[in-house]
């Protein structure tokens, strides 16, 4: 209480995300996790708290709160929810805890930068830029509190708001913080194609895509990302017990995807402050397990091409809060089961291969189904996802930069030189160029081309087959030049010589 007996009221400023809180007048942040910020503000009024916000991830999120805090040394007690498996699967919630518990240590992060290390099973990283003594005087200035439930949070709150307001523990202070610009190369907007034989295959060559060519701009989220539009990843042949590279440099582990793909297989009941699970909208959310029903669907009609399954619900235009998976799609072509999936938004840096990897558990989990409802015994076909927006928020490009710098070149020369289109083959005959176009496989002849010009031969291939992969016409441009100067010097061509 102040001398005129009115209660102190304190404003909490946000330099980092500050459109994704909830804004009070009290001394206690409270960090819900995955839980919805507003399940918790209902039951408090502004003068309880300082401020609400959810926290994801730890590597991305709890450098950015850590600023905040910074700048609001008049918080002094932070209440942490870690309350849902989704909570534990991310352990932004326990990395953070653990912060406050054990402190940093100077190490290098998973892509190779300087940074505090927090002290933790979990990584969580923050700037080394930020003074070391300013982060032990907030560890040692702020109470830190975990709660496992929405009404313990509630209580705990405002428990803190009835105690007397303290002094801040020191004052407002900010540190630089390095912006990583990209640039950007000239590309289509629109309709991408990427494949690979892994999932982190695949995640390295998209992630190059996106910061090839990715058109940046603006999120709702307090910041950039850099964006293609309708990228399609096809993954060829992920093995059953999945690829983890080694030393792993994908954002996730093994015991994160055991937790995960659970989210996508199993339904889950309602819980408060939480919108859904993938698996919620799968099993349940429509009256149907829509699971079983495609399951049954191709085991009455194998060939069917209508094994669908749909997580978006009319509702969510109001309501907000929509998924980002939306449609899955399940066909088998010559004993072959694909999983084809659409996700409207997607951050292909820290979610897409999760979402990967959780879909492909998914098709596994339906072609032994199906197997053991049938006589079908299926193979694992690619899987697929087109993602509408695929993009890398801002927070990570300094970690994406370093992925391709460290991964990419090694991936694409392991590249296969296996085209779809087919094989050239291409000999001289008197003054003229011949190309014989054979299949891929069995090598039958499909067409062949003749002519003087290298130029107009190729755009005829081209044109003739528009699949070609690019890799393949610019090698055939330089091997039908080949031939065209051996024609005018007399000269014998043999390709590839």
């Amino acid at each position: 209480m102040t001398a005129t007996g009115k209660a102190t009221q304190f404003e909490y400023k946000a330099l980092h995300k500050p459109n994704q809180l909830i804004y009070g007048l009290g001394q206690t942040a409270v960090i819900t996790g995955w839980t919805v910020r507003q399940a918790i503000a209902k039951h408090l009024q502004p003068e309880d708290y300082a401020v609400i916000g959810q926290l994801y991830s730890p590597t991305r999120g709890i450098n950015l709160l850590i600023r905040n805090l910074l700048l609001n040394p008049h918080v002094r007690y932070l209440v942490v929810l870690n309350a849902t498996k989704e909570d534990k699967n991310a352990g932004a919630g326990e990395c953070l805890l653990d912060f406050f518990r054990n402190g940093v240590e100077e190490a290098v992060s998973d892509t190779g930068r300087r940074a505090w290390v927090i002290r933790s099973s979990i990584p969580g990283y923050i700037d080394v830029e930020i003074d070391i003594n300013t982060l032990e005087k907030l560890r040692h200035s702020v109470e830190c509190k975990e709660v496992k439930s929405i009404a313990e949070a509630v209580r705990q709150v405002l428990s803190y708001a009835e105690l007397q307001p303290l002094y801040p523990w020191g004052t407002p202070v900010e540190f630089p913080m390095s912006v990583v610009e990209p640039t950007v190369l000239p590309g289509s907007r629109y309709g991408h194609r990427i494949e690979g034989k892994t999932i982190a295959e695949t995640w390295v060559k998209i992630i190059h895509r996106i910061k090839t060519t990715g058109t940046i701009r603006p999120t709702g989220y307090d910041g950039k990302w850099q964006e293609l539009i309708d990228l399609m990843a096809i993954v060829t042949d992920e093995p059953a017990e999945f690829y983890f590279p080694e030393p792993n440099y994908l954002p996730i582990d093994r015991p994160f995807l055991e937790e995960y793909v659970s989210q996508i297989l199993d339904d889950a009941p309602y819980r408060e402050g939480l919108k859904y699970t993938y698996g919620q909208r799968l099993r349940s959310w429509f009256g149907r397990d829509q699971i079983d029903q495609v399951i049954q669907k191709l085991i009455g009609e194998i060939d069917a091409a209508s094994a669908v399954m749909n997580l978006w619900d009319v509702k969510d235009h109001e309501k907000g809060g929509s998924p980002c998976l939306n449609h899955i799609w399940l066909r088998v072509v010559d004993n072959e089961l694909s999983l084809t999936a659409t996700l409207r938004s997607n951050d292909m840096f820290a979610a897409w291969p999760a979402n990967a990897f959780a879909l492909r558990a998914l098709q596994q989990y339906i072609k032994n189904e199906i197997f053991k409802g049938s006589e079908y015994e299926l193979k694992m076909g690619p899987l697929i996802t087109i993602s509408q927006s695929a993009h890398i928020y801002d927070d990570t490009w300094d970690n994406a930069e370093r992925l391709i710098a460290n991964q990419y070149t090694a991936i694409f020369n392991q590249r296969s030189y296996y085209d779809p289109s087919g094989n050239f083959l291409i000999e001289v005959d008197g003054k003229e160029i011949v190309i014989t176009h054979t299949t891929p496989g069995s090598g039958e002849v499909i067409k062949s081309y003749r002519g003087k010009n290298p130029l107009t031969l190729l755009r005829d291939i081209c044109s003739t087959s528009p699949a070609i992969q690019p890799e393949h016409t610019g090698y055939l441009g330089i091997e039908l030049q080949k031939a065209s100067n051996c024609i005018k010097i007399d000269k014998s061509y043999i390709q590839d010589q």
